[in-house]
């Protein structure tokens, strides 16, 4: 029989035929890479992808890049490497303090950022520049204020526009933008931050500064955030999950049967691996789907004052039962008390709601292993790539187990 997935083992360090509770050794990487996105979204005006990446390009006043190719359908975009982009100072998120950041006024006159400022003062004229949070390949956060209201400006970067993976990337910024306004119409019953101006076409978002302070800096933390921190953050993310707004606000955002066969494809998944997931979606049918976040990474929610805030909306959708907690079970690879609590969770749905969150934990380690596992890791990375790995195979022992229980 399937056993329960919150059952830990005393006598052991690694469960053996158990949904993934267990511990693993605590690497403590420094240096990882940025979330990947699950999927290439649609269009939100229903235009061809390259009709709408060259208007996209119009509007932010770029030339098109004759070195991107083709974007390959369904293709992720790249981890971010050391030295892709100019981080200026450990990674902050909208909703830092200022105080706790040293101004420097040179960062705001490098041409990228004059060229992000430029946007912002289209929308925002009464705009004034702080500090320049994150100038990197993809996006520049500007800290500022308007009047004596603290905000911060996200852009997307120039540099985006010659990466092949531009299209996606203005994608997933125009669906960001639609989630903050959909959040004006329908208001969730979580914190986040209040939108204050926005251009779509330009690809600029200017929202309120929330104080506050990252929940981690790392993707994968090697101090994990206290118990009460814990399961404050589950708290909002359940509670974001349960939430059940109008359903033509957003749209799914991840193609299970796509993920299984993708992977499969590059050898991540083996045929039986594959095989059990089909089965366990095929169980789930056409059972209601859930809100999610969808990347809901400790770096992605910050420990306000007032309480968790959650930030970076732009894979909010609709998955599966489960995901954010499958997210979250990921990185926290070190702390035995939450994986086990968000085990708890995932089951207290029944069984539906136990086979959806295993198929998105593997999903999921799947997408880490594949960020990692790249050639020249150190010594570090190649830990955390054996523990990736030493997850995976306890995901797959458990989507395993649930199937022998169909």
């Amino acid at each position: 029989m399937y056993s329960s997935a919150t059952s830990p083992t005393p006598t052991t360090t690694r469960t053996a035929l158990r949904p993934p509770t267990a511990a693993v050794g605590r690497p403590g990487p420094k240096q990882v890479p940025p979330p990947s996105r699950p999927a290439a979204p649609r269009a939100a005006d229903g235009r061809p992808g390259d009709a709408r990446g060259q208007a996209a390009r119009t509007a932010l006043g770029l030339r098109p890049a004759e070195t991107a190719g083709p974007r390959v359908p369904g293709a992720r975009i790249p981890a971010v490497r050391p030295g892709d982009g100019r981080l200026l100072r450990p990674l902050a998120r909208p909703g830092q303090p200022v105080s706790q950041e040293r101004i420097d006024p040179s960062a705001l006159q490098t041409p990228a950022v004059r060229a992000a400022l430029a946007g912002v003062a289209r929308i925002c004229p009464a705009f004034t520049p702080r500090q320049v949070l994150r100038e990197g390949s993809r996006h520049i956060l500007v800290a500022g204020t308007i009047g004596r209201a603290p905000v911060v400006a996200k852009c997307l970067a120039p540099q985006a526009v010659r990466s092949e993976y531009f299209e996606q990337l203005v994608a997933d910024f125009h669906h960001e933008v639609a989630v903050y306004r959909a959040f004006v119409r329908h208001r969730p019953p979580v914190r986040l931050p209040r939108l204050v101006a926005a251009d779509h076409d330009r690809c600029v978002l200017v929202m309120e500064r929330v104080p506050g302070r990252p929940a981690a800096r790392e993707r994968h933390p090697v101090n994990a955030p206290t118990p009460g921190e814990v399961r404050a953050l589950l708290t909002a993310v359940r509670t974001l999950n349960l939430w059940r707004p109008p359903t033509d606000v957003f749209q799914p955002r991840l193609d299970y049967q796509l993920e299984i066969a993708r992977y499969h494809s590059v050898g991540q998944l083996t045929d039986r691996d594959a095989g059990d997931l089909r089965g366990l979606l095929h169980g789930l049918g056409h059972g209601p789907l859930q809100l999610c976040h969808g990347d809901a990474l400790l770096s992605n929610m910050l420990l306000a004052p007032s309480g968790p805030v959650l930030v970076d909306w732009e894979q909010a959708g609709w998955y599966l039962p489960g995901y954010d907690l499958a997210v979250l079970w990921s990185v926290l690879s070190g702390d035995t008390a939450a994986r086990r609590q968000i085990s708890q969770l995932a089951q207290s749905g029944g069984t539906v709601a136990r086979d959806a969150f295993l198929v998105n934990l593997v999903l999921v380690l799947m997408r880490e292993i594949r960020l990692y596992d790249v050639p020249g890791a150190g010594e570090e990375q190649r830990i955390m790539i054996r523990r990736l790995y030493d997850d995976a195979a306890l995901a797959r022992r458990a989507v395993r187990a649930a199937v022998g229980t169909r």
